[in-house]
């Protein structure tokens, strides 16, 4: 066997950027330009009769980034034709309970990103996260103080704290959404025997404040057996998501808040597949050793059990947008 010859593929490059010294520069003649910006605009000027300004408007900054994606990579054939059997596949796994394209937008940051975008700082109004794909309508209620684990293994978790407004009053009767996976990092949902389990629905008391026993959280993959985990393997990521407990909490007059709080350690932490983790939504849950009393007296026999606060805010409701508008970002800057 020739001892210099490959058996594998050839190392990849380091990546770059236009303007990096490594950056390999195609040269693009004047007449090669003006064809393709000619198509640009052909393309664009396709959608001027569409039906509202917004759709207009969605559909011509799309097309800008994708050709200018396309022109500034100078992508091939080989590479447009593997992006459309990617694509193929997702659309061919996806099923009622498994939807690829919004796991794909998920490790994008896509899904991040259109959340920031849509819950905008206010005051310190509690920041959101995905929604991901595990929520059920019609979860249990429980009372304050209620467990939510339904037979679920992991450890004991007390849960409490505060529902308020961005002027910092309670908000009393606010409906307080929670779901979460168990010790093995599964939902119920992910089990074929109609278990509910790790989910439920509760509403602060008359002071805005809630109480529930659910379990500590624990790190899990996202579904990685179809193209988005293909990809993520190949540009050698990690599935996992970091350890978190999922909240949707709302109230009249106040923004509907999607949220997750976060295991204060965990190392997946600034490695979620998903970029959820936010540094505010880090909480510290503190292991109580086994025969510690419990804020409600349960008794947990010879278990440890942990327990964690999550204060939140709610920012105001929003003001309905025309739905027809254009809407720009404008950078503040400082003057």
């Amino acid at each position: 066997m020739n001892p210099t010859a490959h058996t594998g593929p050839a190392p990849l490059p380091p990546a770059v950027a236009p303007g990096d010294p490594a950056a390999v520069t195609i040269a693009v003649s004047a007449e090669q330009a003006r064809r393709e910006e000619a198509l640009l605009e052909q393309v664009l000027a396709s959608f001027d009769g569409a039906s509202s300004p917004r759709l207009r408007q969605l559909m011509q900054s799309l097309t800008r980034h994708l050709h200018g994606f396309i022109r500034e990579v100078r992508l091939t054939e080989a590479e447009w034709n593997a992006g459309i059997r990617f694509l193929t596949e997702a659309g061919h796994i996806t099923t009622d309970t498994r939807q690829e394209f919004v796991l794909l937008s998920d490790v994008l940051g896509a899904s991040m990103q259109t959340i920031a975008v849509n819950n905008e700082a206010y005051g310190d109004a509690t920041e959101a996260t995905v929604f991901g794909p595990f929520f059920v309508e019609d979860a249990p209620r429980i009372d304050n103080g209620g467990d939510i684990a339904g037979g679920a293994p992991g450890q004991p978790c007390w849960v409490e704290g505060t529902v308020r407004d961005a002027d910092g009053n309670p908000l009393p009767g606010a409906r307080i959404e929670v779901w979460e996976a168990d010790e093995d990092g599964f939902y119920d949902v992910q089990y074929d025997d109609g278990r509910v389990a790790g989910r439920a629905h509760l509403f602060a008391d008359e002071h805005g404040a809630y109480r529930f026993w659910g379990l500590t959280p624990a790190p899990y993959p996202i579904p990685h057996d179809g193209p988005v985990g293909r990809m993520l393997q190949a540009v050698g990521r990690s599935p996992m998501r970091a350890s978190h407990l999922h909240f949707m909490v709302s109230a009249p007059g106040q923004h509907t808040l999607v949220t997750h709080i976060f295991v204060e350690g965990d190392e997946l932490l600034t490695k979620d597949s998903v970029f959820g983790v936010k540094n505010s939504l880090v909480k510290r849950f503190e292991t109580q050793p086994a025969g510690t009393p419990t804020p409600d007296g349960r008794d947990l026999g010879d278990a440890d059990w942990a327990r964690v606060r999550f204060d939140i805010v709610l920012a105001p409701e929003h003001h309905t947008v025309d739905p027809h508008a254009h809407l720009i970002a404008v950078a503040e800057r400082d003057a």
